[in-house]
């Protein structure tokens, strides 16, 4: 059984895939944070704004590989081109081979967002890694590497070794926001394999 948070289709709001219709299966738990406000400050990953805690969110609950998969295609609007993003929390905590390949069987193409501290399956269509500092990152190989910027810790250059196809940084969401906005703009123009990734789907207002 798999434990899910949420599960909801939507636009992709960020990196590569901006704008792309999506189905996003959001799994419980993380290994850089409990996910408990009282524990934010001893987390190695404070920053996180999600809520990956339970399986209470709009379709949550405990799925089988099966039953995922069934739930995936009752949301998406067609037969075909089907695209989703695993997310967390950490989804490699429960993303397994067994999950990708059944999935893979029913045409669904998959995504995911993790923090590249845990072994992935194979066979991914899509890997996303933000790495977080203080952390020993393991996947060094992808299609997208973002990081959250500025970031106490962490230097880009220190990434661009690492064999990913597109580079970007995300100004991180804060109090200092409209200065974290400018610093990755300005580091972008200064370095451009790097490119700029904005949270589109907070500016549209949207999931």
């Amino acid at each position: 059984m798999y434990s899910i948070k949420e599960i909801y289709y939507t636009l992709q709001g960020e990196g590569f895939h901006t704008g792309r219709p999506a189905i996003f299966v959001r799994f419980t738990g993380c290994n850089l944070w409990s996910g408990r406000e009282e524990e934010r400050h001893k987390a190695v990953c404070q920053f996180c704004d999600t809520d990956f805690i339970g399986t209470d969110g709009i379709e949550g609950g405990k799925y089988t590989k099966e039953s995922l998969a069934e739930k995936i295609k009752e949301l998406w609007p067609e037969d075909k081109h089907i695209f989703i993003v695993c997310t967390g929390g950490e989804p490699a905590l429960q993303l397994d081979q067994k999950l990708v390949d059944y999935l893979h069987k029913h045409k669904i193409e998959i995504a995911i967002e993790t923090n590249g501290t845990k072994p992935l399956p194979e066979r991914i269509d899509w890997i996303c890694m933000s790495p977080k500092a203080n952390t020993d990152i393991i996947i060094k190989k992808g299609h997208e590497i973002k990081i959250v910027f500025p970031q106490k810790g962490i230097d880009p250059k220190d990434f661009e070794d690492y064999d990913y196809e597109n580079y970007y940084l995300q100004p991180m969401d804060s109090l200092e926001q409209e200065s974290n906005v400018f610093k990755a703009q300005e580091y972008c123009l200064l370095h451009p394999k790097w490119k700029m990734s904005l949270q589109t789907h907070k500016i549209l207002g949207i999931k």
